[in-house]
């Protein structure tokens, strides 16, 4: 049995604030037809679309942005995360800036919009992208791969020259209840010593304590955390936006250490350049999996 495309039911806005620019901004969530996938749309450019694919990806180091044909859209990866964690395969985006807002630092906010919006299926059949052997990316001590699986997974691990990251793991099976309940909330984290670095640079302008967790010395400027680790399950929530951008659902095991936004982005122009390690199928080809489980991380995530 194949699985419907399904786009939001209704429109839908919010405002906020750009966390690179600094500048109040207004999306919108709209509409779109079976097969359209996500495209962005610059309101303040007469319409201009960007779709969110790997071809139109422009690598910025502390977020995501896409450009096409010189205008660009940033800091696309949390709402991606959303879109694809709750299961919206066409919609789209409009802002008014150019850059998607940061609101808490977490893709909650997002969640929550969708909600309000609604889905509504469409008559066209989902499309996934199923792995059928390894594909992996190293980049000196930062790797990533995909594996086989019977369901979207993903395993990650980071280590820090911090006392709260020196080695911090997860591994999760995303399904829309997990990816709600274990990874939207988790916030954007940076530590205080890049912000003078990062501004005058011209990013961080819309920074602070209330979209951001900030790292001291020796521990968190904030009251506290959403979660014992909530800075691996951030990490996770990016590596969901950025894999959005081969522009089909994922089943398959992704495993990263150390990775980041410009190693996620690569490693999905990797994998579409890698055409025999997958295959399109209309049905996941597997039962509902259950709302998060952990499990060791292999090998190439600890060592």
């Amino acid at each position: 049995m194949t699985d419907s495309q399904h786009t939001v039911r209704r429109s839908v806005s919010c405002t906020g604030i750009g966390l690179h620019s600094g500048r109040k901004v207004t999306l919108s969530l709209r509409p779109a037809a079976a097969g359209s996938g996500i495209r962005f749309r610059r309101a303040d450019l007469d319409g201009v679309e960007i779709p969110a694919t790997v071809d139109n990806v422009d690598r910025l180091h502390y977020a995501t942005g896409l450009s096409r044909n010189a205008e660009t859209v940033r800091t696309v990866e949390h709402l991606l995360a959303a879109l694809v964690g709750l299961g919206v395969d066409n919609v789209v985006v409009d802002l008014d800036q150019p850059e998607v807002p940061i609101m808490d630092g977490s893709a909650a906010s997002f969640v929550y919009l969708l909600h309000e919006a609604g889905l509504r299926r469409l008559s066209a059949p989902r499309r996934y992208l199923k792995v059928l052997r390894p594909v992996s990316l190293s980049r000196g001590d930062k790797r990533i791969a995909l594996y086989p699986s019977d369901h979207f997974k993903v395993t990650y691990s980071i280590a820090f020259d911090h006392p709260l990251l020196r080695h911090m793991s997860r591994t999760l099976t995303v399904t829309e209840a997990s990816f709600v309940d274990e990874i939207a909330p988790a916030r954007t984290f940076g530590f205080l010593k890049e912000v003078e670095m990062l501004r005058r640079k011209g990013l961080a302008l819309g920074g602070s304590l209330e979209n951001a967790v900030v790292l001291g010395d020796t521990g968190i400027l904030n009251s506290r955390l959403r979660f014992e680790d909530e800075f691996v399950r951030h990490k996770i929530l990016d590596a969901i936006g950025d894999l959005a951008l081969v522009g089909h659902p994922v089943i398959g095991h992704l495993v990263a250490h150390r990775g980041g936004h410009e190693l996620h982005t690569a490693f999905a122009a990797k994998i579409l350049d890698t055409p025999d390690a997958w295959r399109i199928v209309e049905s996941p080809g597997l039962e509902h999996a259950p709302a998060a489980a952990v499990a060791e991380a292999p090998d190439f995530v600890t060592r």
